[in-house]
């Protein structure tokens, strides 16, 4: 495993790290043993980050990760989000009020006195427009509630203004070989202000796993099922707002891209390792043998030009012109 710095927080974080939305729930069925599991294998493997939600599984994800700390002698770093329990989710929701209760509920879901690093979790674009809702945040640094906090973003546009309050340490967004924006601009101005960033989606839903067909089926409970064209929350959240037939293809192409010995997930992961301004990718995992895929993806060589001029070719062709400019 390797590490890299994430922002100004002082953390050193595994580059492959455990994104914990799965084990909570919108994936289908899970079962906490085999989540465990999953997080025991990913530790194992030198990953000292999670993050996670108050909202996957209404807290199940946060008390498996408090389960599994408490076990572990290893220094695990987690992060959390607050914003997504509101109801509705609106930009005058996020008060000091509201995100105080919240942080106070994760507290006691993690079992710990202090968060590591909280995130806004995805909030209404207007909320970055609203200084008080950071004032909130330094509040709750202040009175030693949470160490550090960022943002989870949909759009780079959201990201861009995000760091524009100083205390801002991290962006968490969407980046992998279906979505390449962040890349333009965003990138550029986190490295120049010192942003950790967190690439969530990093497989697409899975469509990166190149283990999907036109017949796949997912469970009701299952987001890549009820959320595809966007329903319920962003579309970009699954399959990184791609039309899932189109991403079937440009994934038959991108199999050929896969040198010998290695899985199309840990090409994928690979590929955004390669831009040194990502902290870290956070694929999930339901179970250890997904965990184990997935990390191993950080010991694999450095891709070469032609390889990324390959995938850039093939997301130009299929991706580009619907998601692009949406996110």
């Amino acid at each position: 495993m390797h590490y890299r710095q994430l922002g100004r927080t002082g953390f050193s974080i595994s580059e492959i790290s455990f994104g914990a939305w799965a084990i909570g729930g919108s994936w289908g069925k899970v079962q906490d043993d085999a989540s465990l599991d999953a997080l025991r294998q990913a530790v194992d493997m030198g990953v000292n980050f999670i993050d996670t939600a108050d909202v996957y599984g209404d807290g199940r994800s946060e008390r498996l990760i408090a389960e599994l700390k408490k076990e572990r002698g290893e220094d695990i770093v987690v992060a959390t989000k607050a914003g997504r329990r509101l109801s509705p989710h609106a930009a005058d929701g996020y008060t000091y009020e509201n995100l105080r209760t919240f942080v106070e509920r994760s507290l006691k879901n993690l079992q710990t006195d202090a968060l590591d690093l909280v995130q806004l979790h995805c909030p209404p674009t207007e909320v970055y427009y609203r200084p008080e809702v950071f004032d909130a945040m330094d509040r709750l640094v202040a009175e030693g509630k949470i160490k550090h906090y960022g943002v989870s973003v949909e759009k780079a546009e959201e990201a861009l203004k995000a760091i524009e309050y100083p205390n801002v340490k991290t962006v968490q967004i969407i980046f992998n070989m279906f979505r390449h924006r962040p890349k333009e601009l965003f990138f550029q101005e986190a490295a120049r202000r010192n942003i950790g960033i967190i690439v969530r989606v990093p497989l697409a839903s899975g469509l990166l796993t190149g283990k999907f067909t036109k017949e796949s089926t997912f469970e009701a409970e299952d987001h890549r099922s009820f959320n595809r064209y966007g329903e319920h929350f962003d579309r970009g959240e699954t399959f990184a707002g791609v039309d899932y037939e189109k991403g079937l293809q440009a994934v038959e192409e991108l199999k050929r891209l896969v040198p010998e010995g290695w899985t199309l997930p840990q090409l994928a992961l690979r590929w955004i390792l390669m831009h040194d301004e990502v902290t870290c990718a956070i694929p999930g995992a339901k179970r250890a043998s997904q965990a184990e895929e997935n990390v191993r993806a950080a010991d694999m060589p450095e891709l070469s030009r032609e390889t990324m001029d390959a995938v850039n070719e093939i997301y130009q062709r299929w991706v580009y012109q619907e998601v692009h400019h949406r996110w």
